[in-house]
Parts: C-alpha cells; sequence; structure tokens
C-alpha cells in the first residue's frame, strides 16, 4: 500500500544526513515553487510515492492526500498514460531515464501540460528506485500549438497543409490506440481549372476555401483534414466500426460538399471525385500503402462515371 512520505524522507543527500538533507529539500521546495515544479520518487518495489508540495500543486490535490500511482496514472491522457508507460517500463529495464511532456486533467477538471524527466537509482545493480522532476509547461506548450498551428494551416481554406500530411506518410506504425486511422478519403475537384480559366483564380481560390470549409464541417471526428495538392483534400479518419457504413456516409455527404458556390452574384460549379481506402481492422496500416491504395480508388473514380471509389 502507498504511504505518504514526509517530505524529510525524500532525500537527494546521504541518508546519513537527515537534518541537512531536509534543509536542502525545504529550501529546494520553496525555489521550483516560483516555476511550478515539484520533485518526486518512486519505489519500484512498492510503487510507493514520495512527492515534494510543487507536484501536489500541479496535480491539485491536497498535500495530505496519500498519493497512490494507479489513481494517479489515470489523471493523464490517454495518448500520455500510454507513452508514459512504454517510457518508464524501457527506462526500468535498461537502467536508463526518459522526459516526456504529458497531458493531464487534474482533480478540479482543469487540462494542464506537465514536463516529466526521470532517473533511474540502483542498488547492487538492479533498478531500485525511480525519481526525478515534473514542470507544469502549459503555457509553453500552448505557445508551440500556437506557432505549429500557423505553420501546418494552409491560409486559404484553413484546414492542415501538405506537410501536415507528410508527416502522417512518414509516421512509425507504432502509434498509441489514440491516434490509429480507420480510413483515408481523398477528395479531387473535377473542372477546376475550367474555374480558373472562365471566372478567374480568385474564384478558383473561393471554391477552395468553401471546400475546405465543408470538410471540416462533415467530417468534425476527422484525425486530419488535408489540402494535399492544388485541388486535392485528405481526410484521415478514425478507426470504423463498419465499414459499409463509413462509406454510405462519404457517399451521403457528396451533395453537400459538391453544392455550387456564391461568388459575386454567379453560383461557381463544384464537383469532386473521391477514393476510398480502409486501413486493415488486424494491424496498423502502413501510411504509404494506404495513401496508394486510396490514391489508386481516386483515379479509378475520375475515369470513370462513379463519384466514388473505394479501393477493394
Amino acid at each position: 500500500m502507498n504511504q505518504l512520505v514526509r517530505r524529510s524522507a525524500f532525500e537527494v543527500g546521504s541518508p546519513s544526513r537527515e537534518e541537512d538533507a531536509s534543509g536542502r529539500l525545504e529550501l529546494y521546495d520553496r525555489a521550483t515553487s516560483l516555476v511550478s515544479a515539484g520533485a518526486w520518487s518512486c519505489d519500484l518495489s512498492s510503487e510507493r510515492l514520495a512527492w515534494t508540495s510543487g507536484v501536489f500543486d500541479l496535480f491539485g490535490l491536497a498535500k495530505d492526500r496519500v498519493p497512490e500511482r494507479h489513481s494517479i496514472v489515470e489523471m493523464y491522457s490517454e495518448e500520455s498514460r500510454d507513452l508514459l508507460e512504454r517510457k518508464r517500463s524501457h527506462a526500468i529495464e535498461g537502467c536508463s531515464g526518459f522526459s516526456l511532456d504529458a497531458r493531464i486533467l487534474r482533480a478540479d477538471g482543469m487540462e494542464r501540460w506537465i514536463r516529466i524527466t526521470a532517473a533511474i537509482q540502483s542498488r547492487n545493480g538492479r533498478p531500485d528506485t525511480l525519481y526525478g522532476m515534473k514542470q507544469d509547461v502549459t503555457d509553453d506548450h500552448a505557445r508551440w500549438e500556437a506557432l505549429r498551428a500557423q505553420a501546418e494551416c494552409d491560409p486559404l481554406t484553413g484546414v492542415a497543409n501538405r506537410a501536415s500530411f507528410q508527416r502522417f506518410l512518414e509516421r512509425r506504425k507504432d502509434g498509441s490506440a489514440s491516434e490509429r486511422i480507420g480510413a483515408l478519403v481523398l477528395f479531387d475537384m473535377d473542372g477546376f481549372k475550367q474555374v480558373n480559366d472562365w471566372w478567374g483564380h480568385a474564384a478558383g481560390d473561393a471554391c477552395l476555401s468553401a471546400f475546405g470549409k465543408r470538410l471540416r464541417h462533415t467530417f468534425p471526428q476527422a484525425r486530419l483534414v488535408s489540402r494535399i495538392g492544388g485541388d486535392e483534400f485528405a481526410v484521415l479518419l478514425p478507426t470504423v466500426s463498419s465499414r459499409s457504413e463509413a462509406e454510405a456516409a462519404v457517399r451521403s455527404a457528396i451533395g453537400s460538399l459538391q453544392s455550387p458556390v456564391p461568388w459575386n452574384g454567379d453560383l461557381l460549379p463544384l464537383a469532386v471525385s473521391v477514393g476510398i481506402a480502409f486501413a486493415s481492422e488486424d494491424s496498423e496500416p502502413d501510411p504509404q500503402q494506404l495513401f496508394v491504395a486510396a490514391d489508386r480508388a481516386l483515379y479509378n473514380a475520375k475515369a470513370s462515371a462513379s463519384r466514388v471509389v473505394v479501393c477493394a
């Protein structure tokens, strides 16, 4: 059973100099409170946690509460929890350290980002204690996300740009469950060159912008909506319970996606061809293979009278 360990027991010096270590820790604890940080340790044999007051503050927990690891881990998002457990296991196995930025939901409902740094203390050649620092990096994460969104956004359509989709194509196949893809849907606007030729490039831009907004509205659950070429878009859907239902949902959305675009008193025609490739239900898909399959289906859709083609 976990038990609350007094801060004087969280030693960073020699165990024979308890009073001196306690004084250093008290000064350290006050200093880290200035930057929303704290120190922690976990006894690997008992999973007993020891926290300085800064860690309690990060998680929004009362300092007289016993920090039990199994309940603390549940405060992490699914993705962060999966990554934490993998890195923790590797560190213990290899007697090494790790670092991680993790998203947590505090007891008061506030979402925060924390940076975890960890190292292993060994005894007789065996891992004995995991210890390190936890620091609030919520503001830093928000600034980074804003910069990343700006860099990854297609300014005309408001959806992600090609670079974002390229990251998916280059992604390793060991992503967490929350990132898994069920299907890739490719859209290509038919007759787009004629719109530019007859009404001008401003009209073409209006069609692209309208189509990007429609995709975001139609697929709010999508992992990614991206403009990957001049008039080509990609939508990454999460895992699906039924391929036939997912295909039917895409087909039913075609009408609203293709409705004419109002522009300077005219109605600009908008038509699309669609290629769909479903990921394997048995394993995490290879992004490159999924893209090739969806692109082949899109080619067949454009070459035939059918607006939507699903890769066999």
